[in-house]
């Protein structure tokens, strides 16, 4: 038995002429013996039939032309380098600038400096041996804090941003490059 679909597939086929003599005599007979082949097969005939009767209109020799100049009538949006202001991005670069060396300066200021000074000289000498002090530094101290854990992640996540951004103008500058060579 066959299901609507191929029933429809086999009567276009058998209207437009694409189906073997042997297919044919047999949906001729389906057609002869059964009424659901035959209401499909009237309908399928029907549209067929305006199909033919409507004509389709060929473009004018000039459409792409006409196209093309309704495009350029239009006002296309400006290069991002335009109305992008550079001093913005400067300013937001050196704010995270800013922030990091901040941050340098809170851990830096954690440690504990101990020097060993002499009468003759007006500023203290410091132990910078960093190997010990790195030991010494008691870093959950500094990382236990629920400010210092969300900084460092509203860093990490703009550091991304940024980094998807430069990405993304690197990859459209590489396209645009492509783009003219192939035109």
């Amino acid at each position: 038995m066959d299901t609507p679909i191929q029933m429809e597939e086999r009567l276009w086929d058998y209207i437009d002429g694409l189906s073997s003599p042997a297919e044919q005599s047999a949906i001729e007979a389906l057609i002869a013996g059964n009424i659901d082949w035959q209401h499909k097969y009237k309908e399928l005939l029907n549209i067929h039939q305006m199909m033919d009767a409507t004509e389709l209109e060929a473009p004018s020799m000039r459409f792409t032309k006409n196209v093309m100049e309704e495009i350029a009538r239009l006002h296309v949006a400006p290069a991002t380098k335009t109305y992008i202001n550079k001093n913005i991005i400067r300013s937001i670069g050196g704010f995270f600038i800013a922030m990091i060396t901040g941050f340098l300066v809170f851990c830096l200021g954690q440690f504990k400096w101990s020097g060993s000074g002499s009468s003759s000289s007006f500023l203290p000498r410091y132990d910078l041996n960093l190997d010990t002090k790195m030991k010494e530094f008691n870093w959950s101290k500094l990382f236990n804090s629920g400010y210092t854990n969300v900084f460092m992640l509203v860093l990490v996540i703009l550091g991304l941003v940024m980094l998807d951004m430069y990405l993304q103008r690197k990859k459209q500058q590489h396209l645009e490059a492509h783009g003219n060579k192939e035109a």
